[in-house]
């Protein structure tokens, strides 16, 4: 894998952070990001980083055997706030995918849970998707666009549905992180976190670990199968907000009681649980750590972090 050139967009953000450390040493590899909400520390000092949008990505330039897509603005609210992401992040797909089909490479990219809103429990990739949102939209026309490609033009992927991906180093996503990240960082500052309704929704809580696990099962799958894949990447188990809060308290040795405020989100997704045999069968893939593991993790490396810089805006929704 060594001759290998990987391209990963997004590579200075929090998901594609982790994965080019797991990447840098098996790979040639290639950062591009616009760091709208990435971070070019990062990015580590002996991988290849560009600022640049994918929009300006080229295909004339250097040939890539992989390409991880995973610049993509990933949370509802960003949709919701300019709904012309919708049409800018499909555009940006289809760049990738045209410059896939040109250098002969292979495509992962970041999908969501969120596809499945209105589907029972657990959620299994050949569930019907029932848009919702912008976000949603955004993401299965992602989707669509890849097994056009492929029928068209043969063009390899494989789309990941992340479930919600918490993990350290989330400080520069604000008021993006996730809730595990959120809750921590309230908890550790005694203020109380704030939760929409009773608490009583539920998340399959991934750690970005895991999640990097699958990406690197995901380009082996590739290099060995010209496909058209979908994958959800979960743990198959889910946890209540008030069952998280819980767990960092007892981490902590804090007693801080959450905020309850009423729910101002439409369409709000109550509770997520990935179905994971598909990815355990085809992939191997079935993650390793637990929420309280994960939480443990990211809490002994937040501690470092200077809470007082972190800028989040509460709140009770999370993939």
């Amino acid at each position: 894998m060594r001759n290998l050139k990987v391209l990963v967009t997004g590579g200075a953000g929090f998901i594609g952070s982790h994965l080019i450390y797991a990447l840098k040493n098996r790979c040639e590899v290639t950062v591009i990001d616009n760091l709208s909400l990435g971070d070019k520390r990062n990015v580590p000092k002996d991988v290849f980083f560009k600022r640049m949008s994918v929009a300006d990505l080229e295909c004339s330039h250097v040939q890539y055997d992989v390409v991880f897509h995973l610049g993509i603005p990933s949370s509802s609210p960003m949709y919701k706030a300019n709904p012309y992401l919708v049409g800018r992040t499909i555009n940006e797909m289809i760049t990738v995918l045209e410059c896939c089909k040109r250098w002969d490479a292979k495509l992962i990219y970041a999908s969501t849970s969120s596809i499945y809103n209105g589907n029972p429990l657990p959620f299994r990739e050949d569930m019907p998707v029932y848009v919702s949102d912008f976000y949603t939209e955004c993401r299965y026309a992602m989707e669509r666009l890849a097994n056009l490609y492929y029928e068209l033009y043969r063009v390899p992927s494989v789309g990941l549905r992340f479930f919600s991906v918490y993990g350290e180093n989330e400080w520069h996503k604000g008021k993006y992180a996730n809730l595990v990240s959120q809750f921590l960082w309230s908890i550790m500052k005694d203020e109380p976190p704030v939760i929409f309704g009773d608490g009583s929704q539920t998340r399959d809580f991934i750690y970005v670990g895991d999640v990097v696990g699958a990406l690197l099962k995901s380009m082996r799958f590739l290099l060995e199968n010209n496909v058209c894949e979908i994958f959800n990447v979960g743990t198959g188990r889910a946890y209540s907000f008030n069952e998280l809060v819980g767990i960092i308290n007892r981490m902590l040795g804090k007693n801080v009681q959450p905020k309850y405020v009423e729910n101002p989100i439409p369409n709000y997704v109550f509770h997520t649980l990935a179905d994971t045999k598909k990815a355990g069968k085809i992939l191997g893939f079935k993650a390793k750590v637990t929420l309280e593991k994960g939480v443990e993790i990211v809490w002994k490396r937040s501690q470092n972090v200077k809470l007082s810089l972190v800028k989040i805006e509460r709140r009770g929704s999370a993939e």
